[in-house]
């Protein structure tokens, strides 16, 4: 078997219209080695490259103001959210869920992503609120392969080293033998997406093995398996910056889900890139 180790790389927080491939190069100097691989956070690429959604300015319907109040309060706060194994302090703030402000994101997910997506309890469709200031949300990249690549190419122009770049999100995969399903739109080839809330139930309810997704691979050939692999290593080394979901990121500066601002999350240790390299061989 493989063993791999990992180094999370901590770097300032990426705010909105950063050059990321500049901000890559310079924190990956002198750390990395041919054949490693670099793990890039999604959201941190959405960020820089604007990807993101003030929410303030959207428009709350029926349908989006039910999910928050009845769906949320109830089905997830006293139903699916036991069923999916979360820890007390999660499903008390589903019973809590802000009625107009989740109104609006739900409003957001069902125009963006569809109502499987919506009836999830966070990350809809790969729309994700934490890491991020006031009411914006992060919308998932498009094109995904075209990013790896031009990270790979940035890498190996400006420091000389071939690596293999992943970029991944968060949102699970969960593992079956070998068969990969995750609720996220458009994962790596050889991962499936769909079902949205059921898969995502499915997957807690069974216990299933669960590692954050790749979404695009450049520099080298992995399999799904092969890259689910490095991504949850690289999860694990990351942490979840400040905080994994809205509501941490929240309690961690004492103020209202909507109030973080761009100096606090300045003030916080941020870790996009992981490298994962391979450490030894066992036979």
């Amino acid at each position: 078997m493989t063993k791999y180790r990992a180094l999370a790389v901590s770097t300032s927080y990426w705010k909105p219209n950063d050059n990321y491939l500049d901000r890559i190069a310079e924190a990956l100097e002198g750390r990395i080695l041919d054949g490693d691989f670099v793990v890039v956070s999604e959201k941190a690429i959405a960020i820089a490259t604007g990807t993101i959604i003030d929410e303030s300015a959207v428009k709350a319907s029926v349908h989006s103001k039910f999910l928050a109040h009845f769906w949320m309060r109830t089905i997830w706060g006293w139903c699916l959210g036991y069923l999916c194994g979360f820890g007390l302090r999660l499903i008390q703030r589903l019973r809590e869920y802000p009625l107009e402000s989740g109104a609006r994101h739900k409003q957001l997910a069902l125009e963006r992503a569809g109502l499987l997506q919506a009836l999830l309890f966070g990350s809809e469709g790969g729309i994700d609120g934490s890491n991020l200031a006031f009411s914006y949300v992060s919308l998932p990249i498009k094109g995904a392969d075209a990013y790896a690549q031009r990270i790979q190419r940035q890498i190996r122009e400006v420091l000389g080293k071939t690596v293999c770049v992943v970029i991944a999100d968060t949102d699970k995969t969960y593992r079956f033998r070998n068969f990969y399903i995750t609720p996220r739109p458009n994962p790596m080839r050889g991962i499936h997406s769909f079902g949205g809330v059921f898969t995502y139930v499915l997957g807690r309810m069974l216990r299933l093995k669960r590692s954050s997704t790749p979404l695009a691979v450049a520099g080298c050939e992995l399999s799904a398996g092969q890259a689910l692999t490095i991504t949850n290593i690289a999860d694990r080394a990351r942490g979840p910056g400040s905080g994994a979901t809205v509501w941490d990121m929240a309690s961690r500066f004492h103020v209202n889900v909507d109030s973080v601002s761009w100096e606090m999350l300045d003030c916080v240790v941020h870790k996009p890139l992981v490298i994962v390299r391979k450490v030894l061989h066992y036979t």
